[in-house]
């Protein structure tokens, strides 16, 4: 019985050794009084050569989209790639599911999210870089549509992207929301468009940046209602506590924005410089 017991024990701590050395890339460090403290991440540092992988959606122009010669293309990706030349880094565009983002990038599968990504209200959720441009939550609507306010909106049908800042708005404000016949939640800005084309919906919530430029790109009869559901800052989103990749990629912006790069990105995409980095 005594050999038995011996074996048994034997086996167990050979068992929870093999476990333990099962630790990921995940560090557990341990105070003066032997207690545990919280588990860390290790985030390896970037070197030349590298991949430099950017979380995006594929149907939010122009921040990122895929463009007429089926190339992703957009004013972020463009920030992003002039980032990696400058770093030596590979760059490489990857398009996700905007509700699995969270996902992505703490599985390491994204070095970051960079797509017209909002900080209002996130701020403890990522490590974020400094904020690169404003933007408000607005309608779209059409022109023809006798819908010139807010409260005209009473009853209507609005379209919003999933998991966007104006869905997250919008919800905050159930004083406006609620007066919506419908809040309809679509998966991209591509299929609301075509909604309010169709006539299908009424209105759209969504970003005044892309709101503006859909507009243009469409040559679509379509306002944008002098009506702001909020205000936000767009920034870049890295795992949390990935300090190191964040203050590389923030020095790299900072000089693109002291040598102009930044402001001709800008300006080709939005015909002038609306960046906020070094202002």
């Amino acid at each position: 019985m005594k050999k038995r017991l011996a074996m048994i024990l034997a086996l167990t701590l050979t068992f929870a050794s093999m476990l333990a050395g099962c630790g990921g890339n995940e560090e557990t460090s341990e105070n003066t009084d032997g207690d545990k403290t919280e588990t860390t991440a290790e985030f390896p540092e970037k070197k030349e050569g590298d991949t430099f992988t950017v979380g995006f959606d594929q149907n939010f122009p122009p921040m990122g989209f895929v463009g007429d010669d089926g190339e992703y293309t957009g004013f972020d990706l463009e920030l992003a790639q002039e980032v990696c030349t400058r770093q030596g880094w590979e760059f490489v565009p990857k398009p996700i599911a905007w509700e699995s983002k969270d996902a992505s990038l703490n599985s390491g599968e994204i070095d970051c999210i960079w797509n017209g990504f909002t900080m209002n209200g996130r701020e403890d959720e990522y490590t974020w870089s400094d904020a690169y441009l404003d933007n408000q939550q607005v309608f779209v609507v059409r022109t023809d549509s006798g819908i010139e306010s807010e409260a005209d909106l009473a009853g209507k049908i609005v379209d919003v992207q999933t998991e966007s800042s104006a869905q997250a708005a919008l919800e905050d404000n159930p004083e406006l929301s609620g007066t919506f016949g419908n809040l309809q939640i679509v998966p991209d800005y591509d299929t609301a468009f075509m909604d309010l084309e169709s006539g299908a919906v009424d209105a759209i919530a969504m970003d005044v940046v892309v709101a503006r430029y859909q507009i243009e790109a469409r040559d679509a009869d379509f306002t944008v209602l002098d009506y702001e559901i909020a205000s936000e800052a767009y920034g870049i989103g890295f795992a949390k506590g990935n300090e190191a990749l964040r203050d590389v990629v923030q020095k790299t912006l900072e000089e693109m924005a002291e040598d102009g790069t930044m402001a001709e990105i800008s300006t080709k995409w939005f015909g002038e410089d609306i960046t906020t980095i070094g202002k």
